[in-house]
């Protein structure tokens, strides 16, 4: 009988623990580099000033002539449905691949286009090219490259769930097959 109870009392203990946890099972953990960017309203945005919110990230440019104008629209339906939950301290955060275009103004009209609310997104430019492509593969484990021909850059269109320690959680597909509720709860239980 006490056998029992102590399997009963263990068990407990151990499920109670399991419940309290915060995370998310199978999480990536890469830690992103310290960077200090500049944003569509000319403002410096650092890692530090992303620190102890949980971010969502992507790739994009304002001359795509493909796939960043439904990302950015997708990205767009994730921030009303985090405000519609109520989840707080949540940034959104694009990382223009084309910088030498990506100015601040061009930026802001970019996200005017999509009627983003700038609040809690920051579309970050002013950087050199090869340091968005170093960047992308050291801490995001993908590729940014602009071609010597052409106005389009090659990337990839998966959004990144970032913890409130700047480490990537996850990542989404940011183009189709958009799993919306998952990100969402995924962004609640790193709360």
């Amino acid at each position: 009988m006490k056998k029992q109870l102590m399997v009963v009392i263990i068990t407990s203990v151990l499920i109670l623990a399991a419940c309290g946890q915060k995370g998310i099972e199978g999480a990536l953990n890469w830690p992103i580099e310290d960077f200090n960017f500049i944003n569509q309203a000319g403002e410096q945005v650092s890692l530090d000033d992303l620190k102890g919110k949980v971010w969502m990230a992507d790739f994009i440019f304002t001359n795509c002539a493909d796939v960043c104008p439904p990302m950015t629209a997708n990205m767009k339906k994730l921030q009303e449905m985090v405000k519609e939950e109520n989840i707080e301290n949540v940034e959104f955060v694009s990382f223009t691949v084309d910088p030498t275009v990506d100015t601040p103004e061009v930026l802001t009209e970019y996200g005017e286009r999509f009627y983003v609310d700038t609040e809690n997104w920051n579309f970050l430019t002013g950087y050199p090219q090869d340091k968005i492509e170093s960047f992308a593969m050291d801490n995001f484990k993908t590729i940014v490259a602009k071609p010597e021909e052409g106005d389009q850059v090659i990337h990839q269109t998966y959004f990144y769930l970032v913890d409130q320690e700047g480490k990537i959680m996850k990542q989404y597909s940011g183009l189709n097959d958009i799993p919306f509720e998952e990100i969402v709860n995924d962004m609640k239980a790193i709360q």
